[in-house]
């Protein structure tokens, strides 16, 4: 006796058909699972057994074998459980196998027989309504299934309400699609008081898409000002949305089946590893830059991130990608962030200071600086200096201009934007490269002899140049201009870091 079901297994953010196959034969009893199965898939005869015991069936006497088609695809997750169980019921008789092989199934199975979520659904129905299939999957998750579009799925909530449903005993409920989530609240830009500089340079970060550093004191507003920059970025697109969901989706944090239409605002705590910051792991899974796509990450503190796990950022800052390679594997998964950085000048944050800067200063700047590599600051767009606040500006009423404001701004931009880019790639300015940038970007006259002039002086590396090209295309966006002029290359340069003194 044998029988087959259609599942899937995940890489990075693709899932890959993998059949199930069952086969009951003569011999001593015995369960076992082929086909590369990792530690938890590995287990799954345990649960599989135990949930079928708890709905009344029990597992003849045979020899049974579980491969996982294709054999030298690796099989990682307890996503398997589902459909091994329905394929060892087809063997036994206990359920039609015709009527499953429409189907793909995907879940975790309890060991009283309840079918538990688990991460990367959303990519399975969309690999289902692929293939012109159904989807099988966990009641929990049945709502962010029918994100997918027009296929039919079955979310059951235990594997006797399937059974009945496989047998038109009794149907199981269609699961609406859940509603997108809402915009989550932060604070103001009109909370913030004085660092007018600092508050044009979020919104030129914002408009254009571009990475941003801010260095001052500590308490002067720098954590804050990143808060605030969720409340001035427009929303997700439809088709932004569903790449978000699908990054959220197989690292298990699409709660409720609710599809994301804020943009990611990622902060790691300056103590993450490598892999917790790119990506990988034991088992390869989505790092904080890919949980951030289309968004933003903010690392604060950022000296105090280990150097090398710094670096691992520069690659991805430049292809919007993170590819992990390992012996048995290649997976790859979206980075296109926004990257929002903060740090403090020197280790006691007070340099310049005379009454409050340590003995060692001004050389523990130099020291402390110098974690972050040169490499990692050329590719980060704005540089701002984040002076602290006096107490006669935090006296001072809330600023006329708040969140709002800024957004209706920064929403504009965006638009000349998408108008300019349609059909050509990029999303924002800060995606625009190569003969493209040239066209939509190339100052007038005056603002190609002072971007010309400026480089040599500051002594701007190719990679440099182009990015003021970029910064200086987003400002005039910001001010409705078709051409790029000197004024705005002159704000541009003024926010790129200057060379070191020798």
């Amino acid at each position: 006796m044998a029988a087959t079901v259609a599942t899937v297994a995940y890489l990075g953010l693709e899932a890959r058909s993998v059949e199930v196959q069952v086969q009951l034969s003569a011999g001593t009893p015995k369960f076992t699972i082929v086909g590369l199965p990792d530690k938890a898939v590995a287990e799954s005869r345990e649960r599989v057994h135990a949930a079928l015991a708890a709905i009344g069936l029990a597992l003849p006497p045979k020899r049974i074998t579980v491969n996982l088609s294709p054999a030298d695809l690796p099989k990682e997750g307890s996503h398997f459980d589902l459909p091994i169980a329905l394929c060892l019921l087809a063997a036994i008789g206990a359920t039609d196998a015709e009527g499953l092989s429409h189907y793909v199934a995907v879940g975790e199975l309890c060991l009283d027989g309840r079918i538990a979520a688990s991460p990367g659904v959303l990519l399975a129905a969309l690999h289902a309504s692929s293939l012109d299939k159904g989807l099988i999957c966990p009641a929990a998750q049945g709502s962010e299934a029918a994100w997918a579009g027009q296929l039919e799925v079955l979310a059951a909530p235990d594997l006797l309400a399937l059974l009945s449903h496989l047998r038109g005993n009794s149907l199981l409920a269609t699961p609406p699609a859940a509603d997108a989530d809402a915009p989550g609240g932060g604070p103001d830009l009109a909370h913030v008081k004085g660092q007018e500089v600092a508050k044009r340079a979020l919104e030129i970060a914002a408009a254009g898409g571009h990475n941003l550093l801010m260095s001052g004191p500590p308490g002067s507003g720098k954590s804050l000002l990143a808060a605030c920059l969720p409340g001035i970025l427009p929303p997700l697109q439809p088709a932004e949305a569903l790449e978000v969901s699908m990054v959220a989706s197989v690292a298990g944090e699409l709660g409720g089946g609710r599809i994301r239409r804020q943009r990611p605002f990622r902060s790691p705590h300056h103590s993450a590893s490598m892999p917790a910051l790119v990506g990988g792991g034991l088992k390869v899974r989505p790092g904080e830059i890919s949980l951030a796509h289309l968004g933003v990450l903010f690392l604060d503190e950022l000296p105090e991130f280990q150097r090398p796990v710094l670096d691992s950022l520069r690659q991805p800052l430049e292809t919007g990608c993170v590819s992990v390679a390992r012996a048995s594997t290649h997976v790859t998964f979206p980075a296109r962030v926004q990257l929002i950085a903060a740090m403090n000048p020197c280790r006691c944050g007070h340099l310049g200071d005379p009454a409050l800067a340590c003995s060692r200063a001004p050389r523990c700047a130099a020291d402390y600086q110098a974690r972050v590599s040169g490499p990692l600051l050329d590719r980060i767009d704005l540089h701002v200096e984040v002076a602290g606040v006096s107490a006669a500006d935090l006296t001072l009423p809330p600023a006329a201009e708040g969140s709002a404001e800024v957004a209706a701004r920064v929403a504009a931009a965006r638009q000349r934007q998408s108008d300019r880019f349609n059909g050509h790639g990029p999303r924002t300015n800060a995606e625009a490269d190569g003969e493209l940038l040239d066209q939509v970007a190339t100052p007038d006259e005056p603002g190609r002899k002072l971007l010309a002039d400026a480089a040599a002086a500051m002594r701007l590396s190719a990679r440099g140049f182009h990015r003021v090209l970029r910064v200086s295309r987003t400002i005039a966006d910001l001010a409705g201009a078709e051409q790029v002029g000197r004024i705005h290359v002159a704000e541009a340069l003024s926010y790129r870091r200057q060379p070191p003194r020798n």
